[in-house]
């Protein structure tokens, strides 16, 4: 097979018996940002790695990262929740606008953009506000996010609903002439007043203010309708109840275009977990019951929900070390996200390793039109890839991580799966489970 010949062989990686997602053995050259030769007994003068028993995959994308920069670079910067995602095996992360600024115009998109650049880890997509000032009265300016250099396409209050169902409609009639995607953070704000986590028996019994179920399920299934009224895309953040996966299971069946994401720790926690009121475990939406769980696996399984997304959330240590209710929500979860993912999915047999790349990696970027991510490995494919050892054990350490916060529920828990190498546009950026130093910083 041909290969591309004007590109300096110190800027070569060789991947020896590289195993795929679909079992075939191969060796991988990549020159420059391209992979270039795919075939047997290859050698080569530049780094070589043995991929003798790993996975290769494509890049993993997250359609759902909280940045935090500008604003909280005290929890998270740019450079610091780049380098904690090519850690997970992610080589493009979408950050959603709850920033401050709010990311809700042309100018601060452009610098969360120019940001990701400077860092060269991996690729950054701002995602922009739906509302200004996720305010939820006015739309933000939706066309120049869209026209700036960063060509936004997704558009988030994640962290807020949009409850104005006119604000809604609006905005999803707006993004469809440039096929762009709303993603709903789905909550009823009125219902959910003050409200602490699952609503159910847990919580009558800690005495914390429950979060009903029908808090999401009630916005999904009026989202829905509008997109469907308007012909225009909506994706729904975070899936986490039984009802939620019944009403886009039945959306779908109907030939709506609405797409849904669950994160990895919806995959595993339950409710339970909150008994040891350590607000580690205050998230949102909340952790729910052993039912949702099960629900939400399957439907993984079977494509009524298309993706993973991390939600990841990193918060300073002060935000989580105290009384739960007065703890912020979320956890971090780039750098575990492919473990869980592969224990919950995969290692039960739910799923197989080219269903685990459809809705970590090639999925998540068709949905924001990430056109130079989760590519096939094939000629000519630009080299962005996860390389995985699927039985190897490591113990979580929240002091190891690189992100800026060590908000992990997972602290101290052995977890199966680990990214060895991550490969960024031709660049070994994590080798050995470390990071080389290789990016623009």
């Amino acid at each position: 097979m041909s290969t591309i010949s004007s590109v300096s062989k110190v800027n070569e990686v060789l991947l020896k018996s590289a195993l795929l997602a679909d079992g075939s053995v191969v060796d991988i050259r990549i020159s420059g940002e391209k992979i270039s030769e795919i075939g047997t007994d290859l050698t080569s003068e530049g780094i070589s790695l043995d991929c003798t028993g790993l996975r290769v995959l494509p890049g993993f994308v997250d359609l759902h990262t909280h940045l935090r920069e500008p604003g909280k670079e005290n929890a998270e910067t740019v450079l610091s929740g780049s380098q904690a995602a090519v850690r997970g095996g992610y080589t493009a992360l979408s950050a959603m606008a709850n920033t401050h600024p709010v990311a809700d115009s042309a100018g601060v998109v452009e610098q969360v953009w120019r940001l990701g650049k400077s860092a060269g880890l991996c690729d950054v997509y701002p995602i922009g506000a739906v509302s200004e000032g996720l305010e939820g009265k006015k739309l933000a300016e939706i066309g120049a996010m869209a026209n700036s250099a960063a060509r936004v396409r997704v558009f988030s209050d994640d962290g807020k609903c949009v409850d104005d169902p006119l604000l809604m409609r609006r905005a999803l009639e707006y993004v469809k002439s440039f096929d762009g995607v709303i993603a709903q953070h789905a909550q009823e704000p009125r219902l959910t007043v003050n409200a602490q986590m699952n609503e159910g028996l847990v919580a009558a019994e800690l005495g914390l203010a429950g979060w009903p179920a029908v808090a999401e399920e009630a916005i999904i299934a009026r989202d829905i309708l509008l997109a469907h009224a308007v012909k225009s895309r909506l994706h729904i953040c975070h899936l986490s109840t039984k009802g939620s996966v019944e009403i886009i299971r039945w959306a779908k069946g109907q030939g709506m275009a609405v797409t849904a994401e669950v994160t990895p720790h919806h995959l595993l926690l339950t409710d339970e977990s909150a008994r040891s009121y350590d607000p580690i475990y205050k998230v949102n939406p909340p952790l729910r019951t052993q039912s949702d769980v099960q629900a939400l696996r399957e439907a993984l399984a079977d494509g009524t929900i298309d993706i993973v997304a991390t939600d990841h959330a990193p918060h300073p240590h002060e935000d989580k070390d105290c009384e739960w209710a007065s703890a912020a929500f979320g956890m971090v979860g780039l750098e575990t996200a492919f473990a869980i993912v592969h224990s919950t999915m995969v290692a039960t047999g739910l799923m197989d390793w080219k269903r685990l790349v459809e809705v970590m990696s090639s999925k998540p970027a068709s949905i924001g039109g990430y056109d130079e991510q989760g590519q096939a490995l094939a000629l000519g494919s630009v080299a962005n890839l996860a390389i995985i050892d699927p039985s190897r054990e490591w113990v979580v350490n929240r002091d190891e991580l690189s992100s800026k916060s060590k908000n992990t529920p997972f602290h101290g828990h052995t977890l199966t799966g680990a990214v060895i190498h991550t490969i960024y546009r031709g660049k070994l950026v994590v080798r050995d489970q470390q990071l080389t130093g290789v990016g623009n910083v």
